[in-house]
């Protein structure tokens, strides 16, 4: 084999390898390595699209009730169940019809197009206990929505903030 024959392929062959880590890199700094969901960053860009294209869409912004309880309660791992469980719960509830995120902390988030899956449907869901070291952990969870097309003009800044209002009116309603 010449050496000098292969000499100006190896440059080429070494940006590839390293445009194909950077690529998975870029990847998984566009995914939450607990729920495997996206994170804020991969799902507004997705969202912003999504919504450019069906304008007929609903945002949905959902925290987790008294989620520092069940940390301080039953530790981190069974925290980390719970937010693992939404994760998978939120993605299978929205997959033919949307996408969801993990903002941060026990925040998610998900965007669908109408007509999509019952909201009614993703309440129950969600507050299905999970099982976690032999317990049964509660989960309780605050949803807002937001219909993009009642919006004014549909951002999903505007679609988010509406969604947000939602959900802490829900809160005040599960308190009392």
């Amino acid at each position: 084999m010449d050496l000098a024959a292969l000499s100006p392929a190896l440059p080429a062959l070494g940006w590839a390898v390293h445009s194909s880590l950077l690529i998975r890199r870029l990847g998984a700094a566009r995914r939450d390595p607990l729920t495997g969901l996206h994170t804020r960053a991969g799902w507004t860009d997705r969202a912003n699209h999504l919504l450019r294209r069906a304008p007929h869409t609903v945002v949905l912004l959902i925290d987790l009730d008294d989620f520092k309880a069940v940390n301080d309660t039953h530790g981190h791992a069974a925290g980390d169940a719970v937010l693992a469980a939404t994760g998978r719960r939120l993605a299978d509830w929205c997959s033919t019809a949307g996408f969801a995120a993990r903002l941060g902390g026990d925040e998610f988030a998900a965007i669908i197009t109408i007509p999509g899956p019952a909201l009614p449907a993703l309440r129950t869901t969600l507050q299905r206990p999970v099982a976690h070291a032999g317990t049964l952990l509660p989960v309780s969870a605050s949803v807002g929505i937001c219909h993009c097309d009642a919006l004014p003009v549909p951002t999903l800044t505007d679609a988010l903030s509406a969604a947000d209002a939602d959900m802490y009116q829900a809160k005040g309603h599960a308190r009392r």
